[in-house]
């Protein structure tokens, strides 16, 4: 992982040259100096080496547009981002799972048509034209209950003005709520038709304990996979939408970091990204061990 975020930044040619412009040819004491902060007149090895013992012990370099250490220059987008991603996932879940529950309940009949239709029309949307239709209908066009861009005082946090978190929030929970839900679905149907939940029914068990208990919690497993993989997709996703909404958290100040070639803080906030997606299917696989009895029986034994 690492390897590929360092010759994925490495080869995208010169960094002094890409930096300066027009100035590198005038300016060689600039040259100099640029070459000496980012060391590059050793090899490639050597440059990675130096780069990755400086991430592992805390210290991901200098920012060369601002000078700060990078630790400190992105530790507040990374907190937004977080938040971010968190008050998604904690609305998407219970909605994503809802919509299953009450589509599987009425398999086939006019309901789950409704559902299935919407969930599959929101799936084919990418996450920036969800964005642009929100502030179309809630920020300018249509209504204007809701901020279409995030303001923050430079010391402030987004959530101070619970407003401007409204949109963000409401289209990553859009863009990722219909391939959970739908997921969720299969597996409860799968679920219901099987054996043990028909002998359920049989002994007399309402419809509604054989659904909570015996059908839903066999089909939460692959529903916990199917939600790490979105959360692990949002890490990434929230560029565009941060983007979009002038969200200051990791995807603007990447966003930012490309056009300033400040290789740093590229380097470290896509390091961070790949970290999320690595912890999420970890803890993934983990609760989905815990919850499957036959796979603790294996570990066990």
């Amino acid at each position: 992982m690492s390897v590929l975020v360092f010759l994925a930044t490495a080869t995208l040619g010169d960094p002094v040259r890409a930096i300066l412009g027009r100035d590198y040819n005038s300016n060689p004491g600039r040259v100099a100096e640029l070459e000496q902060l980012l060391n590059t007149d050793a090899n490639v090895v050597s440059r990675y080496f130096d780069w990755l013992g400086g991430l592992l012990t805390g210290d991901p370099g200098v920012s060369l547009a601002s000078g700060q250490p990078v630790g400190e220059l992105i530790s507040d987008s990374v907190v937004n981002s977080a938040v971010l991603v968190l008050l998604s996932a904690v609305v998407m879940i219970p909605l994503a799972f809802g919509l299953a529950m009450v589509s599987a309940h009425y398999r086939r009949r006019r309901p789950d048509t409704v559902i299935q239709t919407v969930l599959l029309a929101m799936a084919g949307l990418p996450e920036f034209v969800i964005g642009v239709l929100l502030i179309a209908l809630l920020a300018t066009s249509v209504l204007t209950v809701l901020p279409a861009v995030t303001i923050t005082s430079p010391t402030g946090s987004p959530w101070d003005n619970p407003d401007v978190m409204v949109l963000p929030t409401l289209t990553l929970v859009l863009w990722v709520t219909p391939y959970v839900s739908r997921i969720v679905r299969a597996s409860l149907l799968e679920v219901i038709d099987s054996d043990y939940v028909e002998l359920a029914r049989l002994k007399g068990i309402p419809e509604k304990v054989v659904i909570r208990k015996h059908a839903l919690l066999n089909a939460i497993v692959p529903g916990i996979q199917v939600v790490a993989l979105q959360l692990a997709f949002l890490a990434g996703g929230v560029v565009i939408v941060e983007t979009l909404f002038s969200y200051p958290g990791v995807g603007l100040q990447l966003v930012d970091a490309v056009r300033n070639h400040d290789v740093a803080v590229v380097q470290a906030l896509s390091m961070i990204i790949a970290g999320v997606y690595v912890v999420v299917n970890l803890v993934a696989d983990l609760l989905s061990i815990l919850l499957t009895p036959r796979a603790r029986t294996a570990i066990s034994s």
